[in-house]
């Protein structure tokens, strides 16, 4: 099967690259799969050739008997994103750089047999399991100790990331085979991903019932809600665990990227990556992506926090609530942004530290340390332990939801010569803490944090 499997998956690479998919896609793939499409009511027509709104699947394999399909979403405009119902994850998104070239900007693997080998039995001394793309739960990132208190009842969970436990355990979310529907809208097309997490599975209260959808909108956004309700008190702590590289995937590292952060502090950790419970500022310290600066710039500087982590892998604790601008992140090279958008109070910003070239991805090349970063908005790590950290509870007759959006654009676009000559700095609040709930989904959005962006710019460039 993994042959089969990867010899399709090379044409898939180069048929993608062109921009669209859908039901021609399934065509050309020789999938012999159902397609599903659905045709944008906007009377807006496709720049790239490709047609409208499309949503296609392909067969790709079982996991415990339970039939794992890929699912290509296009929007017609040069954005095309591969989910898989295995983990309910992210497999590609290709998007395209100031010149129309298109390449994919997330990490990942081309057959399902190297997901499910990573997820459930990664090589000895590698780079362990990446989590490339999946949906990340019970509770994301670390609980110390693999324990927890609720109501009075202490709770014992597997330590897979010993001494702690890390993104739920062994065998959580991101090994499920997940229920999908396609769904359509009018400049839109979604797949809602829905699994059921037994009261007791990894030592958790509660029998949870989780969706995740993915959009894929005209605006070149992949939109992310998550919704989740339980039977008994429980925790939460739902994210995506996306690893970006927005000169392409197998690029090489992402040093020379450029990334912002709107977060005045962060929450230091101790050795073994557990908060302290501390909220400190990032002025001053390695940490201050305020404005913003590449990558590597400060990376291999003697900070006790760097050393700990072997780069970043900490929680920032993002400025506002609400829906808001918190990062945008850029390829100067290729023009690539990232815009993303978030109603959490904490982002985890991960520069692949411990990617140690044993794994070869999508593109047949083989991931180093720092090849790609994610930002995996969240409530904070092992916040079931630390009281004063925002509350990760979910009480029964609670629904629990959440909403993240990853925005592509580039720095040659219209909406950014538009933010040139309509916005002024002080438009832009100096952190970037924008409240865009308002506008949110508008190309007004997409100005203003690309004002952001050239604004910033032009302050380095005076001094």
């Amino acid at each position: 099967m993994e042959k089969r499997l990867e010899e399709r998956s090379l044409s898939r690479q180069d048929f993608l690259k062109l921009g669209g998919a859908g039901l021609a896609g399934a065509a050309l793939l020789g999938t012999g799969g159902q397609a599903l499409a659905a045709t944008s009511h906007s009377g807006q027509g496709s720049p790239s050739g490709s047609g409208g709104l499309s949503i296609s699947r392909q067969e790709w394999g079982s996991v415990d008997g339970k039939a794992v399909h890929l699912y290509t979403l296009s929007n017609g405009r040069l954005m095309t994103v591969e989910i898989t119902n295995y983990g309910a994850t992210v497999v590609s998104i290709f998007v395209p750089d100031s010149t129309g070239r298109v390449d994919n900007v997330a990490l990942g693997f081309s057959s399902l047999d190297d997901y499910v080998e990573n997820s459930t039995n990664p090589a000895d001394g590698g780079s362990g399991t990446t989590y490339f793309g999946a949906t990340i739960g019970r509770y994301g990132n670390r609980i110390a100790n693999g324990t927890f208190s609720l109501n009075g009842k202490t709770y014992e969970l597997p330590k897979n990331n010993a001494p702690n436990t890390l993104h739920g355990g062994p065998d959580a979310f991101n090994t499920k085979v997940w229920d999908a529907t396609p769904e359509e809208g009018q400049d839109s097309v979604a797949l809602r991903l829905a699994y059921t997490d037994p009261d007791g599975y990894n030592g958790f209260p509660g029998t949870v019932e989780t969706e995740v959808t993915y959009t894929l909108t005209r605006d070149n956004e992949l939109r992310i809600d998550y919704r989740a309700t339980s039977d008994e008190p429980t925790v939460i702590n739902l994210t995506n665990h996306t690893y970006f590289n927005l000169a392409g995937e197998g690029s090489g590292d992402i040093y020379g990227q450029l990334l912002q952060i709107n977060a005045d502090a962060y929450t230091p950790t101790d050795e073994t990556l557990i908060p302290k419970g501390e909220i400190s500022p990032v002025e001053g310290t390695p940490f201050d992506f305020r404005t913003p600066k590449p990558i590597g710039c400060d990376i291999r500087e003697d900070d006790e926090q760097l050393v700990l982590a072997h780069g970043y892998d900490h929680n920032w604790v993002l400025d506002g609530s609400g829906m808001r601008l918190i990062s945008v992140a850029e390829d100067p090279e290729s023009g690539r942004v990232l815009l993303t958008y978030t109603d959490q109070p904490g982002v985890q910003f991960y520069s692949g530290n411990f990617l140690v070239g044993d794994l070869v991805g999508t593109g047949g090349k083989t991931y180093r340390q720092s090849d790609g970063f994610t930002l995996e908005t969240q409530h904070f790590p092992d916040s079931p332990n630390q009281p004063e950290f925002p509350s990760s509870v979910l009480e029964p007759g609670e629904e629990f939801t959440s909403t993240t959006i990853y925005r592509f654009s580039t720095a040659g676009s219209p909406d950014v010569q538009t933010a040139q000559t309509t916005a002024s700095a002080t438009d832009v609040p100096e952190t970037g803490g924008l409240n865009t709930g308002p506008i949110l989904g508008g190309a007004a959005l997409l100005a203003a944090g690309s004002a952001l962006v050239l604004r910033n710019r032009m302050k380095r460039a005076n001094g």
